[in-house]
């Protein structure tokens, strides 16, 4: 399993979703810092979650963009995308007015939503295996953390902090770009693939399918409510001069961290259970903070419980993704469920916490107890079924019969197959292949060559059409 973590695209996609994290983040301390100095606290909470909405938005552009969008244009679009983000940075930082850096923030955190969802997107689809998947979101988060605690502590200047996500926000577009560049193939198949889904496939399993998706989406829903609400709690502190930037942040890259490596226990058996138990705690502490305790009691439940929240809608809808016949749309989706929650519980939450009603709090927390337990079973039950392996029709060909069958109609010979086989399944290049299966370079693309020749294909991805379709 270490080995996995280890992969190229492991580490590219580690490097994707830690930089984009830590992009996000600092773009809304940013946000909160300059948008609190013309408003009240309650009000920056307010245009706060606002922002979030708009990323919400943002994330649901995305599957458009890539489904339409031609591939000569896509690299261009994403260029010119980071330079409308950074330009809205700096617009934020300037704080020209009220007015101006809401504008600025709105459009800012809409384009860093098209940016969360491509680079979750293109992590899933990209990754080689499941086995280390919430393993690789809480690296990746814990990673973008320790950037966002540096650039806390270590730049003092608004203007350099934006200068500083500027940077990472221009590597993340390049390293998009070069993502999907390298990974084109597959992309395509994985599209191909879910745009025409076998005919013959289950529609209970189909139906399945989608009832885990949206009781999933549910259940950030739920959930986010909770954490929504502690987050709301801390940045109205923040917004009143208390600095968050301190070493409790730390929690956050150890909670994710820990996370990841809880989580994958028996390929994310327990990864529900041990969820709930943590938004058990976050529910405590909203109640601890609205008798009197010290806001650090709540800063560390916040930070220690929110890395985990994430991690697991991270890792659950790029799972998820997997299994869906529009990828592109459920890989991101956990972060834009968070932030559609919460943009909708901005107001209620923030009265709640004015009030300091302990006893509407404890009966609010019961309501969500409830909704999440129903919502957390029905998923669990849903997500078993998709996961399950489904047995073939009787009348359908076994890889085996599929595969000599395929031989036999296109005349292949048993090193072709290998080479072939090699083709469909991966991105590899001639060399990458000739290494994997000990020949030279030259052998491959002979081989190569006469796939070519023989099927009538002209590019991987019509070869592993013609294969699937056979």
């Amino acid at each position: 399993m270490k080995g996995e973590l280890r992969k190229p695209a492991s580490v590219n996609a580690i490097l994707l979703i830690g930089i984009f994290t830590f992009v996000f983040l600092g773009a809304e301390y940013l946000f909160v810092n300059m948008i609190s100095l013309s408003v009240t606290e309650g009000r920056t909470v307010i245009a706060q979650n606002y922002a979030l909405g708009a990323s919400a938005v943002g994330f649901f552009l995305y599957p458009a963009m890539e489904r339409w969008g031609g591939r000569r244009y896509k690299s261009a679009l994403t260029f010119i995308l980071a330079l409308g983000a950074i330009i809205c940075t700096f617009i934020v930082q300037q704080h020209i007015s009220y007015a101006a850096t809401m504008t600025a923030g709105m459009v800012l955190f809409l384009l860093l939503g098209v940016f969360g969802s491509a680079v979750h997107y293109l992590a899933a689809v990209t990754i080689d295996g499941d086995n280390a998947l919430a393993r690789l979101a809480g690296i990746a988060y814990a990673l973008g953390i320790l950037l966002q605690y540096a650039n806390n502590n270590l730049v003092n200047l608004e203007v350099a902090e934006a200068a500083f996500l500027s940077v990472f926000l221009a590597a993340l577009s390049l390293l998009v770009i070069r993502t999907r560049q390298a990974a084109q193939s597959r992309i395509e198949m994985t599209e191909t693939a879910g745009a025409s889904s076998e005919p013959a496939e289950d529609i209970s399993l189909t139906r399945k399918k989608r009832t885990a998706g949206i009781m999933l989406a549910l259940l950030v829903v739920l959930m986010a409510c909770v954490f929504s609400t502690l987050d709301n709690a801390v940045t109205l502190r923040h917004a009143s001069g208390t600095d968050i930037g301190q070493w409790p942040r730390l929690l956050l890259a150890f909670s994710g961290l820990a996370a990841g490596f809880v989580f994958d226990i028996r390929k994310r058996k327990y990864m529900g259970l041990i969820m709930y138990c943590v938004m058990m705690m976050s529910v405590l502490s909203i109640v601890v903070l609205n008798l009197g305790a010290p806001f650090l009691i709540g800063l560390v439940v916040f930070y220690l419980s929110s890395g985990f929240f994430v991690v697991f809608f991270t890792a659950s809808f790029m799972e998820l993704s997997r299994h869906m016949r529009l990828p592109s749309l459920w890989a991101g989706m956990g972060r834009a469920m968070n932030n559609v929650s919460a943009a909708l519980i901005t107001n209620g939450s923030v009265a709640l916490l004015a009030t300091g009603n302990s006893l509407a709090a404890i009966v609010i927390a019961l309501v969500l107890f409830v909704a999440v337990s129903v919502a957390m079973a029905v998923y669990t039950a849903r997500m078993n079924a998709v996961m399950e392996p489904k047995e073939p029709p009787a009348s359908q060909k076994s890889d085996e019969e599929r595969r000599e069958a395929f031989i036999a109609k296109y005349g292949l010979t048993e090193r072709e197959w290998d080479v072939f086989s090699q083709m469909i399944s991966s991105d590899s290049s001639a060399q990458e292949i000739a290494d994997c299966l000990f020949l030279s370079k030259r052998t491959v693309e002979r081989h190569i060559s006469a796939l070519y020749e023989k099927t009538g294909a002209k590019s991987r991805i019509t070869m592993y059409l013609l294969y699937r379709n056979d």
